[in-house]
């Protein structure tokens, strides 16, 4: 009779058909579901990648199958900001380093535009305001 302990049991990594590793596939499978979240109700959402277990193998291999889009912007506030439009629209790949250039945040943000890109109500006018100063006197009395 053959006892439980002398069973051969071998662990083999989570690679699915496509030859992605489990934890990638399920990232994508997510991605999925939130681009048609997106398209249905309008709701962007984001995915901390700092959050799940991902090797850099793995985030290198998420890096390639997502690819890179047309769309690449750099701000610089409190530390570098780098946002990565991917080969896949509506997907953007966004990373926040501090001053130091230690990277602080790095998220897949599923979404039309990421919203740090977005200039706030307030700064659009104080620019308005600001332009409309340095233009005034130059304005002949007759145009204002």
């Amino acid at each position: 009779m053959i006892r439980l302990a002398q069973i051969p049991i071998r662990i083999e990594p989570a690679i699915a058909a496509d030859g992605l590793g489990g934890g990638i596939t399920a990232v994508l499978f997510e991605i999925v579901t939130l681009l048609e979240r997106l398209v249905t109700v309008a709701a962007p959402a984001a995915i901390d990648l700092r959050s799940l277990p991902l090797n850099p193998q793995d985030r290198a291999e998420l890096q390639r199958v997502l690819g890179e889009g047309e769309v690449k912007a750099t701000l610089n506030a409190d530390g570098i900001s780098s946002i990565q439009e991917t080969r896949v629209p509506g997907v953007w790949w966004v990373e926040h380093r501090d001053r130091h250039g230690e990277l602080i945040a790095e998220l897949i943000e599923v979404t039309r535009v990421p919203e740090i890109l977005a200039s706030a109500a307030n700064e659009i006018a104080a620019g308005a305001r600001a332009l409309r100063e340095q233009i005034t006197p130059a304005t002949p009395a007759h145009m204002r």
